[in-house]
């Protein structure tokens, strides 16, 4: 069920997630590896709010890495409530720091990931 304000909307689960990231002028996600991934190639302004429910705290360790490169915010899980709504709408205030994030986080994206995967496995067979 969805939650819309003017100017916003939150899903508490989308379908086809490439339609969503192309309406979206900023995305709140979590930290998730295939999030991240599919994020990098959306190339849009980006919140990460990890997961503290996983493995080794890795949706915090993988929202870092895009912090130190200035490709994404962070607000951890147990702030949210507090600073969530704040930073978003610090965000959505200032285009330039859009702009940054949106250039910092396509410089990571890996778009033919499938072609290499390949190359590795035809290697592997030879």
């Amino acid at each position: 069920e969805a939650v819309n304000l003017p100017g916003m909307q939150a899903h508490v689960f989308i379908k086809e997630m490439d339609l969503a990231y192309a309406a979206a002028d900023i995305i709140v996600s979590r930290a998730g590896a295939i999030a991240i991934s599919e994020l990098c190639c959306v190339g849009k302004p980006i919140i990460l709010v990890p997961s503290p429910n996983v493995s080794e705290n890795h949706q915090y360790k993988n929202a870092q890495s895009l912090v130190n490169k200035n490709a994404a915010l962070l607000v951890e899980d147990y702030l949210a409530s507090r600073k969530l709504v704040d930073t978003l709408m610090e965000l959505v205030k200032d285009k330039a720091l859009q702009a940054v994030l949106s250039s910092n986080i396509r410089k990571l994206a890996v778009k033919d990931a499938a072609n290499r995967i390949a190359e590795i496995a035809l290697d592997l067979t030879k």
